[in-house]
C-alpha cells in the first residue's frame, strides 16, 4: 500500500457517512469493544501497515547527539530552580541530593523500559504503540490520550513560566509584569499572557519547517544553558561552606546531613521527580533516527544519567552556600542563595536567564513529542485521519503540530500556572507504570507457547504488595514493621517470577538487564511516587479517564474497524488468490528500520 493506500484511508469511514450509518453502528458498539478494545498488532504490521497511512514518511536525519541533546533539553527546564529550595527547606535538607538520587534511579528504571520497546519497534507512538502490541487497543488508547492531556497541559504551563522567568533578566520580579489584565473574566483566567502565545506559536512554525533544525535549535539553547548549570555550580562549590551540608541555624530545628530522615529523603524525590519528566519524548523520534538500535539506548539512557548529575551537583551546591533552615522555599532559592552568601544581587537575573533557555528547550522537545503521538493516534484511526498525515515536502506530521500549537497556545493565553500545575503529572506516571508491566508480560508471555496467567497474578499481585507499602509509608509514620513486611513480600515475589516462569521473548539488539528485576523496581517507585499525589490530581485524572473513554466508545472504536475492513476489502480486490512464489522470502530488519527485529520474515505475495 503505498500513497494511495493513505489516501483511500482517509475517505469518510462507514460509521461516520450519515445519520443512519452512525446508528446502526452504535447498535454494534458491544461487539465491536470485544473485537478492537483487546486487538493487538505484531510489531511488523506497526511498522509497515499502520505507519503507511501517514502517506509520506518522517525524514531519518537524527543521531544518537541529537538524542542525547533533546533528552537533555527536556528534562533540565526551570523544574530545578523551583523545587529545589522548598525540598531542601521543608522536606529533606542538605539530603535533597538523595532525593535527586532516587528520583533519577526512578526515571532510570522507566527509560530502560522505553529504550527496549524503542529499539524493537522504532515507531513514533511511543508508548501507545508499545502498549498497542503488548495489551491491546484500548490500552494504547488510554496511555495516548493522557500523555496528550499531560503534554498539552504542561506545556502551557511552561509557556507561562517562560514569561516571568524572562521579566526576571531584566529585574522585573512580579509574575504578572508582563502580562495583560481583562476585567470580566473569573480569577485565575483574567490575565492574559501573550508573549507565553508567541512562544508556542514561534517554536510550532519551527517544528513544522524540519525536524533536524528544530534539534539544532534545542542543541545551541540547551549548551548555553548547561554553561549556565556550571556557573552555578562552580561559583557554589567556590564559595560554599562543607559545614552547612551538617548544620542548622536555629537551635530548634533538627541538624545533620539527612535531618528528616529516610521518610525525608523519600518523599523529597516523589516532590523533584517531575523535574526529570520527558526523557519520553525521545522515545517518540525513533522513526526519524538514523540507527535507533545504537542511538536510542544512548539518547534515552544517557540524557537521564547526564541531567542527573547535573540536578545532584545543582542542589549540593545550593545547600553548600547556606544552612538548609535558610534556604530560600520559593522559586527565588537560588538567587537569594548568593545574594546572602556571596553578596551577588545580580543572581535573580542570572536565574531568570537559565531559567529561560531551560524553558524554551524543553518546550521545544515536548512540543517535538507530543505532535509524533497525536500523528500515531490518527494512523490508529482512533481520532480523526487528518492528524496523522505527514507534510511529504518537509517529512513531519504537520497537521498534528499546528493543533496541538494551537490547543496550547489558547491554554497559556488565559490560564494561570497554578490551575495548570494541579493537573498535571498523574497520567505520566500511570503510563510510565503500565509501560513497566507491558516490558515483563512481553518478555514472559507468548501466545500459544506460553500462559499468559502466571505473569498476569505477578504483575497484579507485586502491584497490590507495593501500594500496600506505599500506603503504610503515608498512613503510619512511627512504625516500620509494614514497611518490612511489604518490601520482603516483594522481594520475594520477583524472586520466586523469575525462578519460575521463564522468559521467553529475547531481544536481539538491546534489552532491559537484570530481568524482571528493573522493570519490577520501576513498577514499585512508579507506584510509591503516584501515592504521594494530592486529592486534586486523581480527581482530575478520573474526569479525563471518563472523557476518554467515552470518546473511545463514541468514536475511535468505530472508527478503528472501519480502517481494519476497508483495508481487508482493499487487500481482497487486490489479488484475492495470489499465492507467495515458491522459495522466496524477503527477510528484513524491520523493513529498513536499522536495529529492528532481524527475525521478523514476510512472505513475498505480489512482486512489483
Amino acid at each position: 500500500m503505498g500513497d494511495d493506500g493513505g489516501k483511500d484511508l482517509g475517505s469518510t469511514p462507514p460509521s461516520f457517512s450519515g445519520c443512519l450509518s452512525y446508528k446502526n453502528a452504535l447498535s454494534e458498539t458491544p461487539r465491536r469493544l470485544m473485537e478492537r478494545a483487546g486487538a493487538t498488532l505484531t510489531p511488523l504490521q506497526e511498522m509497515t501497515q499502520i505507519r503507511r497511512r501517514s502517506g509520506a514518511d518522517m525524514r531519518r536525519k537524527l543521531e544518537w547527539y541529537d538524542l542525547i541533546a533533546l533528552g537533555v533539553g527536556g528534562m533540565l527546564g526551570a523544574g530545578v530552580f523551583v523545587t529545589t529550595g522548598t525540598v531542601a527547606n521543608q522536606t529533606s535538607g542538605p539530603a535533597v541530593v538523595l532525593s535527586y538520587i532516587v528520583a533519577g534511579l526512578s526515571a532510570l528504571l522507566s527509560a530502560f523500559c522505553y529504550t527496549e520497546f524503542a529499539v524493537e519497534i522504532p515507531v513514533a507512538g511511543g508508548a501507545f504503540s508499545y502498549l498497542r502490541i503488548t495489551f491491546g487497543e484500548f490500552a494504547g488508547y488510554f496511555a495516548g490520550a493522557n500523555l496528550l492531556m499531560e503534554y498539552v497541559l504542561s506545556n502551557a504551563a511552561v509557556a507561562r513560566g517562560f514569561t516571568s522567568n524572562f521579566a526576571s533578566v531584566f529585574g522585573i520580579m512580579h509574575e504578572n509584569a508582563w502580562r495583560l489584565p481583562v476585567k470580566g473574566l473569573a480569577d485565575g483566567y483574567n490575565m492574559l499572557d501573550f508573549l507565553a502565545v508567541g512562544l508556542v506559536i514561534l517554536l510550532t512554525l519551527c517544528l513544522c519547517y524540519s525536524t533536524k533544525e528544530s534539534s539544532m535549535l534545542n542543541i545551541v539553547v540547551t549548551f548555553f544553558h548547561l554553561l549556565l548549570f556550571g556557573f552555578i555550580i562552580v561559583a557554589g562549590f567556590h564559595y560554599g561552606d562543607f559545614h552547612n551540608l551538617t548544620k542548622s541555624l536555629e537551635a530548634s530545628e533538627p541538624g545533620g546531613f539527612a535531618p528528616f530522615g529516610a521518610r525525608g529523603v523519600f518523599e523529597g524525590a516523589a516532590m523533584v521527580y517531575f523535574s526529570y519528566i520527558g526523557y519520553d519524548s525521545v522515545s517518540t523520534m525513533a522513526e526519524e533516527i538514523k540507527n535507533p538500535a545504537k542511538s536510542l539506548p544512548l539518547g534515552v539512557s544517557g540524557s537521564v544519567i547526564i541531567v542527573s548529575v547535573l540536578y545532584c551537583l545543582m542542589s549540593l551546591a545550593l545547600c553548600l552556600l547556606l544552612p538548609y533552615d535558610l534556604i530560600s522555599k520559593d522559586s527565588a532559592a537560588f538567587p537569594e542563595a548568593f545574594k546572602r552568601s556571596v553578596g551577588w544581587k545580580w543572581g535573580s537575573n542570572m536565574v531568570g536567564v537559565g531559567a529561560s533557555l531551560g524553558i524554551v528547550a524543553s518546550l521545544l522537545v515536548a512540543m517535538f513529542g507530543q505532535a509524533r503521538y497525536l500523528c500515531v493516534i490518527g494512523r490508529a484511526r482512533l481520532i480523526p485521519y487528518w492528524f496523522a498525515r505527514v507534510h511529504p515536502t518537509t517529512g513531519t506530521p504537520m497537521n498534528a503540530t499546528l493543533f496541538l500549537g494551537v490547543c496550547t497556545a489558547a491554554i497559556a493565553l488565559f490560564t494561570e500556572l497554578k490551575i495548570v500545575l494541579k493537573m498535571i503529572s498523574i497520567g505520566t506516571l500511570v503510563v510510565f507504570y503500565i509501560v513497566a508491566n507491558a516490558l515483563i508480560y512481553r518478555r514472559h508471555v507468548k501466545i500459544g507457547v506460553t500462559k499468559p496467567l502466571p505473569t498476569v497474578v505477578f504483575l497484579l499481585v507485586f502491584s497490590a504488595s507495593a501500594t500496600g507499602f506505599a500506603l503504610f509509608w503515608h498512613l503510619n509514620k512511627h512504625s516500620w514493621w509494614g514497611l518490612v513486611t511489604f518490601g520482603t513480600i516483594s522481594v520475594l515475589l520477583i524472586a520466586g517470577f523469575q525462578f519460575f516462569v521463564p522468559i521467553v521473548h529475547h531481544p536481539k539488539d538491546w534489552g532491559v538487564p537484570l530481568m524482571p528485576w528493573f522493570p519490577a523496581a520501576s513498577i514499585f517507585l512508579n507506584v510509591f511516587l503516584l501515592s504521594s499525589l494530592d486529592k486534586k490530581s486523581y480527581e482530575r485524572f478520573g474526569i479525563w479517564t471518563i472523557l476518554a473513554v467515552l470518546f473511545y466508545v463514541f468514536y475511535g472504536v468505530h472508527s478503528s474497524h472501519d480502517a481494519e475492513v476497508s483495508e481487508a476489502q482493499a487487500a481482497s480486490l487486490t489479488n484475492p488468490t495470489a499465492q507467495a512464489p515458491q522459495g522466496k522470502e524477503l527477510e528484513i530488519s524491520a523493513l529498513g528500520f536499522p536495529g529492528g527485529d532481524h527475525e521478523l520474515k514476510v512472505e513475498i505475495i505480489r512482486l512489483q
